[in-house]
């Protein structure tokens, strides 16, 4: 019966494991996002689904670590001060978002009929965003740390916060529950503000010493249990005290983010914080009750939309009050527009003390799961909807008519670099770029950039490249540098092409759409670098030299071989740190050896092959 059940769990676990790494790639290629492929994956394996999970509320409840630990991580990120510097944002934008947004949900409440403990109850649960689909999405897209992602953080914050008066609230609103007197409401705020204060001050004074005693045992594996215990720990006090997991562990990241051990702890956690969280948008697709959709979806479509849309009204509105551009304020609208996974802490909470029936707490879950569900299909059709930036070209001067006897196209540390010898001998040099912000920059440091798209045959004719001698590709992007050579080798076949190369495989590519000369970005640099090294360790200076030089020639016989082969040739020009090594001289000969007697000449014929190489 034992191997019976341990086959049953394992099942279970590679089916997780499955829907996982199946899903969530088809959905990225489809544009949809990795949160949706795990909500699409949980639903197919779960109770409603295929079945294989029964219980989709036990795996709910450690996937909510995954939350747990996504949080400390943003909490390592966020030093107590530049927090501070968030607390308008937090206490200001946070609180007011809320508010609205708890007034007007509380109203759609009350115009389908319900009682106001039940609308206030079912709006407050939807106000509560989830932060797991948008810190995912924000770091998905590479904003956590821009302003606006900082302001959604502070947001966040609040919400996480504000579930501590919203369940005292509903304890005060349950049946008899007017009848808690004052003093004992005051315990439980004061049980929470006194949890906070001991975990600032336990981090302050005793996290660090406690990792630096771990770190002198040099044992790996009980610093990553010294990291799981601060984050479950902090989450567990929190929890007792009344406040959200999240919050305790946000606060200890927070406190750790200033340690000489906060890198020790961010990769200690990032595998469990992936694996948890993905775990935990499986587990809330498990938990969609298909029945009760199927039995009440006309009330969960009504409620649902109604929900969202005048939940989003109501962000864009206090976005665009606090001066927040339409953008933004339209995006955040969007993202934030869903309910969360706070909210099913709310609806079970008011559903022990009776407010609300088992029937609308699981009406109640449904839609807020089907929320989050439609919120990156949501981000998707925003993404079409909307139209693209256009940079406003407000004091900035268009490529027309443009003479220069060279033009450089890109005007990035590249291109800034490479034209100083130029313009330092004097030739007349035209520029062009495309970035508006770096055009106004180079302004105010004495040059002159024209705007213009180097991939526009229009725009070369009229940036001069007809009548220059030679052209400067130096954009930062590979495919674009490629494209431009092809083009101006197409248009201007004998015109003079010099172009800046990403990396090895672009130069090969470079060379092909027939460029007069490329450089690597970064070879002549680490050269530099390298032999700067060597003399660091006591090399002597001519020896470096020979050695540079050395490499400079495996380097141009290996892209030789590369440029007739493909790009695995040439593998033998390469000195690398493993296997068997190939004796070398570290630097060439200045002149051929020459054998003293007949002996040793007669070994160095034989050890000699016909194409003069040592093997």
């Amino acid at each position: 019966m034992a191997a019976e059940a341990a086959g049953s769990d394992l099942v279970q676990v590679v089916a997780l494991l499955a829907a996982g790494v199946v899903s969530v790639p088809i959905f990225k290629r489809l544009g949809l996002g990795s949160i949706l492929g795990y909500l699409a994956a949980g639903v197919i394996i779960g109770p409603f689904g295929i079945g294989i999970f029964s219980e989709s509320q036990a795996i709910l409840h450690v996937a909510e670590l995954g939350v747990v630990m996504f949080l400390f991580i943003i909490g390592l990120e966020m030093q107590p001060s530049r927090l501070w510097g968030l607390r308008r944002e937090i206490f200001g934008l946070g609180a007011l978002q809320v508010g609205m947004c708890a007034l007007l949900l509380t109203g759609v409440g009350l115009a389908g009929g319900f009682s106001i403990s039940q609308s206030f109850v079912a709006g407050a649960g939807f106000v509560l965003t989830s932060t797991a689909i948008v810190m995912q999405i924000l770091e998905e897209r590479g904003e956590m740390a821009s302003p606006k992602g900082q302001r959604v953080v502070s947001i966040l914050l609040l919400e996480d916060l504000a579930i501590v008066p919203l369940l005292a609230l509903i304890a005060f609103l349950a049946p008899g529950g007017a009848d808690t007197s004052l003093t004992e409401r005051l315990t439980e705020v004061g049980i929470g503000l006194g949890a906070i204060v001991g975990l600032v001050l336990a981090g302050r004074y005793l996290l660090n010493p406690f990792f630096r005693i771990l770190a002198d045992a040099r044992a790996r594996e009980v610093m990553t249990a010294a990291a799981l215990l601060v984050v479950l720990g902090s989450a567990l006090v929190m929890q007792l005290s009344g406040l959200s997991m999240a919050m305790g562990a946000f606060l200890a990241g927070v406190l750790l983010s200033e340690s000489t051990f906060r890198h020790q702890l961010e990769a200690d956690i990032e595998p469990f914080r992936g694996i948890l969280l993905g775990l935990f948008f499986l587990a809330v697709g498990m938990s969609l009750d298909l029945h009760v959709v199927v039995d009440n979806w006309r009330l969960i479509a009504i409620y649902v939309v109604a929900y969202m849309v005048m939940k989003a009204i109501a962000i864009y509105a206090v976005a665009r009050v606090l001066k927040t551009g339409h953008k933004e304020a339209l995006e955040r609208a969007v993202f934030m527009a869903q309910g969360g996974e706070f909210a099913f802490v709310l609806y079970s909470a008011a559903a022990a003390v009776g407010i609300i029936d088992s029937q609308a707490n699981a009406t109640l879950t449904a839609i807020v799961i089907i929320s989050m569900v439609l919120t990156p299909l949501a981000i998707v059709a925003l993404r079409y909807l909307t139209p693209r930036d256009e940079q406003s070209l407000e004091g900035v001067d268009v490529a027309e008519g443009l003479t220069g006897s060279v033009l450089v196209i890109g005007f990035g540390r590249f291109g800034q670099i490479a034209s100083q010898p130029l313009l330092l001998r004097g030739i007349d040099v035209s520029i062009i770029d495309n970035d508006v912000e770096m055009i106004q920059a180079a302004a105010d440091f004495g040059f002159k950039v024209y705007y213009g798209d180097g991939t526009r045959l229009d725009i070369l004719h009229a940036a001069g490249a007809g009548r220059a001698r030679a052209v400067l590709i130096c954009v930062d992007k590979a495919d674009v540098a490629v494209r431009i050579a092809e083009l101006i080798k197409a248009e201007f076949p004998l015109l003079t092409v010099l172009a800046r190369a990403f990396d090895r495989g672009t130069a090969l590519q470079l060379i092909r759409a027939g460029v007069d000369f490329q450089l690597r970005e970064t070879f002549e640099s680490a050269l530099v670098f390298g032999g700067s090294t060597l003399e660091a360790l006591g090399v002597d200076p001519e020896e470096v030299a020979d050695v540079i030089e050395d490499v400079r020639r495996r380097d141009a016989a290996r892209f030789e071989l590369q440029l007739a082969e493909g790009i695995r040739a040439g593998q033998r020009f390469l000195k690398g740190n493993i296997g068997t090594p190939i004796p070398t001289p570290l630097a060439q000969p200045r002149r051929p050896g020459q054998a003293l007697n007949e002996e040793t000449a007669s070994v160095l014929h034989k050890s000699t092959p016909a194409d003069g190489q040592r093997t």
